[in-house]
């Protein structure tokens, strides 16, 4: 062998290990994503889970839930990082193999159908097979164990109650109504009351109240909605539009797809990875907790009761309009505060603390395929950018009040520094 190919060889020898280890976690995190989010069933996507969906918010428990396992299996074995919950004794072997495991038994044990375990199952024996890593090799067992270690310490959190409570919200100004066309009582209102992943409890970041509905606050909040966020006759330009629909999109597959092409753009070993994804949906979770315990707590309306019951609320400024609608329709929960923002300042506050920087060159992909091709990526060179887009897009959008994308954004950023500056610190 010349000494070139010899080199080559060498390297290559080197460096496998670090990119077997990367892409196992944005790997895994990938097929995470379409079981969490639920994707049309179709011959080209897995089974759907059974029950059909653990839809919107809850799909930030079971993100946080897989990547809190996968970091806690990557780190009893390389050890640079302080575990989460579960450090396995004398942990050894393929990190790809344990990231793999855990990722597959978390699923398994919380969404596995028949037809999700049997998908989940094939990808498994196929990764490990496609990679050279033995079925004996000693991080599946560490994988398992983490696991079964982050599946033991949710249990009885609270999530998924099989008798789940009912909120259908007042009659009353300012109260939190079913909305059109469905009508639908509010979703998931049981996750107000989860345990926390990270934080002391689920209000542990409630704001102050909405303002009151006879404020010159409320009534800006209400005249801007009311003009830039409307279906028909809106001030809205071309590109605000544009905008809004961008962000009308599946925030977990949105926030965990951006941060798969930012750890492979960025080179992260396995450790920085696994502990990326931890923190960021860590901090996504509690904030989609956090925002549940805002939405029901204070069950305060959404725009479209606002403006159809503008002559009824008390203030002179409001003035009514018994056909407004909204740009997309509502989803059914409470205004304030928005979930969306919540979660992202969460995403895009975890990713400027673990970077050591606001800034950073990257682009977002909309999950929302009825925009034109050429409308659904957005390039960014502050993480900061974003999170203020979202709060404009889901005004745009005729969703939300001003203070309930606003309140929600600073609630996301402080949960990242809380989950950033508690968990997941560097072995000393």
């Amino acid at each position: 062998m010349s000494r070139i190919k010899l080199f080559v060889a060498l390297v290559a020898l080197l460096i496998a290990p670090r990119l077997i280890a990367q892409n196992a976690v944005t790997d895994w995190n990938a097929i995470a994503l379409q079981i969490i989010a639920n994707a049309p069933c179709t011959t080209s996507t897995p089974p759907c889970p059974n029950p059909p969906s653990r839809p919107g918010p809850t799909g930030f428990l079971e993100g946080a839930v897989v990547q809190a396992a996968v970091y806690d299996a990557v780190e009893s074995i390389t050890g640079k990082f302080r575990p989460y919950h579960v450090q396995v004794p004398g942990a050894s072997g393929s990190t790809a193999a344990a990231v793999a495991k855990a990722t597959h038994d978390i699923l398994v044990g919380r969404l596995g159908s028949a037809a999700v375990t049997a998908f989940l199952d094939a990808k498994y024996h196929d990764y490990l097979a496609t990679h050279g890593i033995p079925e004996d090799d000693p991080g599946v067992s560490v994988g398992a164990a983490a696991a079964a270690g982050i599946i033991a310490l949710r249990t009885g959190d609270g999530s998924f109650p099989s008798n789940p409570p009912v909120f259908i919200g007042g009659t009353n100004p300012g109260e939190w109504r079913p909305t059109p066309p469905a009508f639908a009582s509010m979703l998931a209102p049981w996750l107000a009351h989860v345990t926390p992943l990270t934080l002391k409890s689920p209000s542990q970041f409630r704001p102050v109240a909405p303002p009151p509905l006879t404020s010159k606050r409320y009534a800006v909040d209400y005249n801007e909605v009311k003009a830039m966020g409307a279906a028909t006759g809106s001030s809205r330009t071309a590109e605000q539009t544009s905008m809004a629909l961008f962000f009308n999109a599946n925030y977990v597959v949105l926030w965990n797809q951006t941060t798969q092409n930012i750890a492979i753009a960025q080179a992260l070993n396995v450790d920085e990875t696994a502990r990326l994804f931890a923190l960021m949906n860590l901090a996504m979770g509690d904030a989609a907790i956090t925002a549940w315990d805002s939405k029901l707590h204070y069950a305060f309306w959404r725009p479209l009761t606002a403006i159809q019951n503008g002559n009824d609320d008390g203030n002179p400024d409001t003035i009514g309009d018994p056909n407004w609608q909204p740009l997309i329709v509502n989803p059914p929960y409470p205004d304030y505060t928005s979930g969306a923002n919540n979660v992202t300042g969460a995403a895009t506050r975890s990713l400027a603390l673990l970077f050591g920087s606001d800034e950073m060159s990257f682009t977002l992909r909309t999950t929302n395929t009825a925009l034109p091709p050429q409308e659904r990526e957005r390039h960014y060179n502050r993480f900061s950018d974003v999170a203020a887009d979202v709060v404009n897009g889901r005004i745009y959008e005729g969703i939300h009040f001003r203070s309930a994308d606003e309140e929600a954004r600073k609630q996301g950023r402080h949960v990242a520094q809380w989950v950033f500056g508690h968990f997941l610190q560097p072995v000393e």
